[in-house]
């Protein structure tokens, strides 16, 4: 298998228990793979289960069926559904990555320290990760006066880069975009573009869900649209 992910009939409901334990479907049956270094993007309505499918691949939430077979570094062919919260932990430390619309980090930790403390977690030193940090957050166009404030105070862009910045310096295997140009102007989607070209470049394969067709289209690989619960290649779309 030369694959990077196999997911094969992926599944996620939720039970809602203040509802007199109804169900409700958040994907199902959802099928594909990803190739190393190959970019899928997926569309879709909201609501239509797209940030269902990242949070289950990165196990934000636990899926309630199917499989998804990753070729970790650690810990050879892993099927992330079944992995242990331990392994996950180490996955996400060093192999995957996750870009949110919003941001969660402690309340009292500066811009510049939620980036470098992604590389200190993978082991870098310490004046190395900062440099690092400041390269990056120039690249995203955040103000150099914004480096030592506190993220809960930036507008949407600012921690939307800030996620980017982030996320993409671990130069992960598996980069994971939720909406990654929703809050961003040209000139900052230019400087997404840039990162994205690179890291693929050099072998991070990405899975992105978009509203931004046009950019969308620019970037990716692969096309999929998920609809009624089904996810359709978009080559073989007839919508």
């Amino acid at each position: 298998m030369n694959e990077l992910l196999m997911v094969e009939n992926l599944e996620k409901s939720f039970m809602m228990h203040h509802f007199n334990e109804k169900q409700i479907v958040g994907c199902k049956g959802i099928s594909f793979s990803l190739n190393p270094g190959e970019f899928i993007g997926i569309t879709g309505k909201s609501g239509a289960g797209k940030s269902t499918i990242l949070k289950s691949i990165y196990r934000t939430y636990l899926p309630t069926g199917g499989k998804m077979m990753y070729h970790s570094e650690q810990f050879g062919l892993i099927d992330l559904i079944q992995a242990t919260e331990r392994e996950m932990l180490a996955i996400r430390n060093k192999e995957i990555g996750y870009v949110s619309q919003f941001l969660n980090v402690m309340p009292r930790v500066t811009a510049i320290d939620v980036v470098a403390e992604a590389l200190f977690e993978m082991g870098v030193e310490d004046q190395e990760a900062v440099e690092q940090a400041k390269k990056i957050l120039h690249h995203f166009k955040l103000p150099e006066k914004l480096w030592t404030s506190f993220p809960r105070t930036f507008s949407g862009g600012e921690k939307l880069r800030l996620n980017l910045a982030q996320a993409m310096i671990k130069r992960p295997k598996l980069l994971l975009l939720d909406e990654p140009t929703a809050s961003l102007d040209h000139s900052s989607k230019e400087a997404v573009k840039e990162m994205i070209v690179e890291l693929k470049e050099n072998g991070t394969s990405m899975i992105g869900i978009f509203h931004d067709i046009d950019f969308m289209e620019t970037v990716v690989d692969r096309e999929y649209h998920l609809q009624d619960g089904n996810l359709y290649e978009k080559a073989n779309l007839s919508i």
